[in-house]
């Protein structure tokens, strides 16, 4: 999984048929964390400056096997003052 904050939206009104009623979000991963900015599908509503937790790769299809998605929040940080490294 990676933190990531969301910096904005996408509307795409034509899509596959399986990402019908999908909102949109792009996200930008916290330093030191791979994949810059991306666009992750939001199932769960979070909104513009939250720091999220997104599920890339074939995590990100449990919930839609068959869907051509690669990146999905998954949950919101309630707390990023709580965000701690080792090393």
């Amino acid at each position: 999984m990676i933190i990531a904050k969301v910096i904005g939206t996408v509307v795409s009104t034509r899509k596959d048929s399986s990402l019908t009623g999908s909102k949109f979000m792009i996200v930008e991963s916290m330093k030191d964390m791979a994949g810059g900015r991306f666009v992750a599908v939001d199932p769960i509503g979070a909104g513009a400056g939250e720091l999220v937790l997104v599920a890339t790769g074939g995590a990100a299809r449990v919930k839609n096997p068959g869907a051509p998605v690669d990146a999905v929040i998954v949950g919101i940080i309630d707390d990023p003052g709580k965000i701690t490294t080792v090393g």
